[in-house]
């Protein structure tokens, strides 16, 4: 496969095919650990290893799996990496593993990562299955980490840094607040709830449906456009000859 098309296959994901926005897979835990922007950005990092290194190996062994045991042995490969990152993010951050609670076991059913294997991986070579990879986990965190981004801020009124990576400073951003150094906060609740979760991704959804409608308006118009002018050049076309005609006629009469 030729560069320009290898290329896609990482750049779909972020916007054209992206796995939440678009596709509306992995809800679940996009809606349960973004009342935090760490906690995103960490669920984030956590999802992309996994589905990375799934795909590199169910893409190798694409051709030694039997297509009756597919699936079971997907789930076995999954399983094997969730493993390692509930094992890593446990050791080296606590915190993080204790935010995320059972999402980080659920990477094993996650629909995007499941579908990735099957889909992609399973048909693939090891550096296309590396893109998509990387595509679909840098897809899924820049998305989950725009609503935590809005869920903190609004439902806060701050952005808090080192509380969930301890390993840098902790430092808190008053974003919403009247004053520097004001202890009002114009933060509201209910963004930080479950209702607050679905009204911030129907939102982002319906932005993104508009934006396509928007497209798509304008490529009908410019298809009508197109229509319209070959319809005039045709037209055009016709008198022309229906007039050289004439003139022909015209001229054989005299």
């Amino acid at each position: 496969m030729e560069k320009s098309k290898k290329l896609p296959i990482f750049l779909d994901p972020l916007l054209k095919a992206n796995p939440l926005f678009v596709m509306v897979l992995g809800t679940c835990p996009a809606l349960a650990v973004t009342t935090s922007f760490e906690a995103a950005i960490g669920m984030g990092m956590l999802f992309t290893f996994v589905v990375l290194f799934s795909n590199i190996i169910i893409s190798a062994l694409r051709k030694v799996i039997p297509d009756e045991i597919r699936t079971p042995c997907f789930i076995v490969v999954i399983a094997t990496f969730v493993t390692i990152v509930k094992i890593l993010s446990s050791t080296f951050l606590p915190e993080l593993y204790s935010t995320l609670g059972v999402f980080v076991s659920l990477l094993v059913v996650n629909c995007i990562v499941l579908g990735r294997a099957e889909a992609f991986a399973s048909q693939n070579t090891v550096v296309d299955s590396i893109l998509d990879g990387l595509g679909n986990g840098v897809g899924y965190t820049w998305a989950i980490g725009a609503i935590a981004l809005v869920r903190e801020v609004l439902g806060t009124g701050t952005l808090t840094f080192g509380k969930t990576f301890t390993f840098i400073p902790e430092t808190t951003l008053p974003i919403l607040a009247k004053f520097p150094g004001s202890t009002f906060s114009a933060a509201m609740p209910v963004f930080r709830s479950n209702a607050g979760g679905f009204l911030v991704l129907g939102i982002a959804l319906a932005i993104i449906a508009a934006i396509e409608n928007e497209k798509k308006r304008k490529e009908k118009e410019k298809e009508k456009a197109k229509v319209a002018a070959a319809k005039a050049a045709a037209a055009k076309a016709a008198a022309a000859k229906a007039m050289a005609a004439s003139e022909a006629a015209a001229e054989g009469g005299k």
